[in-house]
């Protein structure tokens, strides 16, 4: 039997992209842009201030932590997160392992930065 109808178009698939996302990522690469400072911008930072806690932010930062103070929480942080995914690689199989490798990546490559960022610092201090 001979096929009469042709098959419908194939739609693009619906993109999966976050205006929001997309927003706060242009704000911020605006901020960069213009920040304008000479030497550290770390030591520029005002330390940390609390902030509420809630259904979208059950952890509160506390207040008066300098920013390499903080960085350096962040980079352990995220070496945990690395530790973590990597356990859990182990015992997964197929999609969930590739997914589970993109995390570690991505979560090894924002630690790279960090402490790039505080290395970097400490040399323009020491310098």
């Amino acid at each position: 039997m001979k096929k009469i109808v042709p098959d419908p178009p194939v739609s693009p698939p619906s993109s999966r992209r976050n205006p929001a996302h997309d927003l706060a990522n242009q704000r911020v690469r605006h901020a960069l842009a213009n920040i304008g400072v000479e030497g550290s911008l770390i030591a520029t930072l005002q330390p940390t201030a609390a902030g509420p806690t809630g259904l979208d932010n059950p952890f509160t930062v506390r207040p008066g932590i300098s920013a390499e103070e903080a960085l350096l929480h962040v980079s352990m942080l995220l070496k945990a997160a690395e530790e973590v995914s990597d356990e859990i690689t182990e015992h997964a199989s197929g999609v969930e392992r590739g997914l589970i490798w993109s995390l570690v990546h991505s979560v090894e490559m924002a630690r790279g930065v960090v402490d790039a960022l505080l290395d970097g610092n400490r040399r323009t201090l020491q310098g």
